[in-house]
């Protein structure tokens, strides 16, 4: 086993009973961020490893055993699908989704629940305008050419390369508002024209 097995095997844990990383951890009574994708690595690189207690606590939490939890850890675990996983500031990159709004140059994937046969992937949220429904660290389900209307949660990304997860507000052809749900952020509007994509979000762990 090696530092990238162990840490999807934690993934495809919190995913099986519907949760995310942070939510796992919180679950087995440790400090949310335990699992955070922030935490697989130290500040110069170096691989971070969940500590054997942490692992523990986490499967006892989700009520299984080392059995099942090492299938999980080469890639046994039948529920799911594996999807790719995009980071907010990654996303921002140019090149990086197609025209419909889809991540071409994810190298990581995570497993979660068969969601049909609709192209989907699975943004990390950042920063706190979402709080307290999605914290950083948690993880959407995004559905690129999914419709949306007013009201529903989408991620935008404009012409700028800026990628943000909101409440679509009013639309119309020459802007569109976007709605925080932290109050303390103030609603946006946009030129429609500068709006790259807008994607439905389909599903959240939590």
């Amino acid at each position: 086993m090696n530092h990238v097995q162990i840490w999807r095997a934690l993934d495809a844990l919190a995913a099986r009973k519907g949760m995310t990383a942070s939510g796992l951890a919180r679950a087995a009574g440790l400090d949310p961020t335990t699992f955070n994708r922030s935490k697989r690595q130290a500040p110069d690189g170096k691989p971070r490893w969940p500590s054997t207690e942490s692992i523990a606590r986490a499967l006892n939490a989700a009520e299984i055993g080392w059995e099942e939890f090492a299938a999980l850890v080469v890639g046994r675990d039948g529920a799911g699908r594996a999807i790719p996983i995009v980071g907010m500031a990654r996303a921002g990159a140019d090149g990086f989704f197609d025209e419909s709004g889809f991540p071409i140059g994810a190298d990581e994937t995570v497993r979660f629940p068969n969601l049909g046969d609709d192209r989907v992937y699975a943004l990390e949220i950042a920063g706190d305008s979402m709080e307290p429904t999605y914290r950083a660290g948690d993880l959407v389900i995004v559905q690129p050419g999914a419709a949306v209307r007013r009201g529903d949660r989408v991620v935008v990304r404009t012409r700028s390369g800026e990628v943000m997860a909101k409440v679509l507000g009013r639309r119309n052809d020459q802007m569109v508002e976007l709605i925080s749900l932290n109050p303390s952020h103030r609603p946006r509007e946009l030129a429609a024209a500068d709006v790259d994509w807008i994607a439905r979000i389909v599903w959240a762990s939590q």
